[in-house]
């Protein structure tokens, strides 16, 4: 599937994450709009977005490419990235370059099954990409037909690596095991971080909260700050 339109145009590049949940302070669809278009000013070559609402606005400000996500909580499982058939029709309505969901190991709501929506998915044309936590599970989701897998949810489940950044190992052994390309998300804070993922084999890098949350940016800024003035005696 590499050779499709979509996976030569992110190619060894920047696909930024722009997303923001109700109760944070740039939650709206506008919003996430001007962040995309700063985004591509920036030189990003995709954008990941979250709800029908924030990637109807974004691709009227951009015409970048879009992986849609729909994030949605249900009560009998732990998996929030569009997790049923419902969000996948959803984005399907909305009509999306690819549709990235939760191909993690855990029990989906209502007990569906991560191959029939994948099926699902290849039957409608739809590119697919696989969020995945561990080796195996991006083995499993390629053999389940995926186009491509993120290693969005790594540390993110208990059985995967807890690193407090990002997870370079996983992406060297997908892309050492693996035949569809590996995007590198998860943790990502610096551009040398990007840098380095890229240079070990990922397809693209996917950052988010290191370039469009500025309450986390701030904090980052604030607690170094406070740190070092701890350290020298600063007292104001």
């Amino acid at each position: 599937m590499m050779s499709h339109p979509f996976f030569s145009t992110i190619q060894k590049g920047l696909i930024v994450s722009c997303q923001a949940l109700e109760g944070e302070p740039l939650y709206g669809a506008d919003t996430m709009a001007k962040m995309s278009k700063a985004a591509e000013i920036g030189g990003a070559v995709g954008i990941r977005a979250n709800s029908v609402q924030d990637i109807e606005a974004i691709k009227r400000m951009t015409k970048l490419p879009i992986i849609g996500i729909i994030k949605r909580d249900y009560k009998d499982s732990d998996i929030f990235i569009t997790p049923t058939m419902k969000e996948i029709n959803e984005l399907l309505a909305v009509g999306i370059d690819i549709i990235a969901l939760d191909a993690t190991n855990r029990t989906r709501p209502g007990g569906e099954a991560l191959k029939d929506l994948i099926q699902y998915l290849k039957k409608q044309g739809q590119l697919v990409m696989a969020d995945i936590s561990t080796l195996e599970e991006a083995l499993v989701a390629e053999e389940l037909g995926a186009d491509c897998v993120s290693t969005t949810l790594s540390g993110y489940t208990p059985y995967s690596r807890q690193e407090p950044g990002p997870d370079f190992a996983l992406v060297k052994e997908a892309v050492g095991k693996l035949h569809i390309p590996v995007i590198a998300e998860g943790k990502i804070s610096t551009p040398d971080e990007a840098l380095l993922m890229l240079n070990a084999g990922a397809h693209a890098v996917v950052v988010g909260s290191a370039i469009t949350r500025p309450q986390l940016i701030t904090e980052r800024y604030a607690a170094k700050i406070r740190k070092g003035q701890h350290v020298h005696g600063f007292n104001g």
